[in-house]
């Protein structure tokens, strides 16, 4: 079956989640396709790492559903959860190595932690995975001894160590050089046709992910103020999405945080000097 007429691989079904009174997502219905590079994009705060971390089943949804191949996270006990993360893989924000680890022995880490195999097939499978990221030559490093794009690729390694099928990325492109953040723009979009992975990128960086995503998400306030091809999402007439596409420094996103009128706080003699320094 073509992943074209496939079921998706991970939907969010009328969702809502928030920390006590704060609603972080209200009631948003969303799909990621298979084999397919989807982008969550949109203004800090807006819940885009939450999303991963309810795919991931760290937090549970207040109302609806989170779907993983069919089966709700939400309602997962702890064997069947460990059995659906061990099909998911996962680069943290700045990689997230274990700095007393070398590079061989972190990405290792999940094969000795999820599978019995022994040592030999393990350091095999390993040096495949640094192959495939470019660092094999690197297996003896410690992360103190990489830069922050070496790093972020052995993250990269470790995620994929164990063959999944959804691999999320949260903000793999953040502190990058140019250079280093092409390598790794391509490296998603190269692993994800090559392993006929699916893949979320959480991502601000708009030329490098639309460069690569099949599908942009944009979340805002609590709902999906865009969804479609990069293309679609970069014409979009929405304000709030013309907005964050075009990088404007004011419209719906304010530039100033609500507050007192100039007047309440200033008095109108001191507001008059003030407008003339101005």
């Amino acid at each position: 079956m073509s992943t074209e007429n496939a079921s998706p691989l991970v939907e969010l079904r009328n969702l809502t989640f928030g920390y006590g009174e704060r609603a972080i997502l209200d009631n948003i219905t969303l799909t990621v396709p298979r084999g397919k590079v989807t982008a969550l994009m949109g203004a800090s705060g807006g819940g885009k790492t939450t999303v991963l971390r309810l795919i991931g089943g760290q937090l549970r949804a207040q109302k609806g559903q989170t779907l993983f191949d069919g089966q709700d996270i939400t309602v997962m006990r702890a064997e069947a959860l460990y059995a659906a993360r061990r099909r998911m893989g996962m680069l943290f924000q700045f990689g997230a190595l274990f700095t007393d680890m070398s590079v061989l022995d972190n990405v290792a880490f999940p094969l000795r932690e999820h599978t019995n195999l022994p040592e030999a097939l393990v350091r095999d499978i390993v040096l495949m995975k640094l192959n495939a990221v470019g660092l094999r030559g690197a297996r003896d490093l410690m992360p103190s001894e990489l830069s922050g794009g070496m790093a972020r690729r052995v993250a990269l390694a470790r995620a994929i160590a164990l063959d999944p099928e959804l691999v999320m990325y949260d903000e793999p492109f953040a502190g990058l050089d140019p250079i280093s953040l092409g390598t790794a723009a391509r490296l998603i979009r190269q692993l994800n046709d090559a392993m006929g992975l699916t893949s979320i990128v959480v991502s601000h960086d708009l030329d490098e992910t639309f460069h690569i995503a099949d599908q942009v998400i944009v979340l805002a306030n609590g709902k999906i103020a865009a969804q479609g091809t990069p293309d679609e999402v970069r014409h979009s007439e929405d304000p709030l999405v013309k907005q964050f596409v075009n990088a404007l420094p004011d419209g719906p996103v304010r530039f100033h945080h609500p507050g007192p009128s100039l007047e309440e706080d200033f008095g109108n003699g001191d507001l008059a000097g003030l407008k003339e320094r101005a």
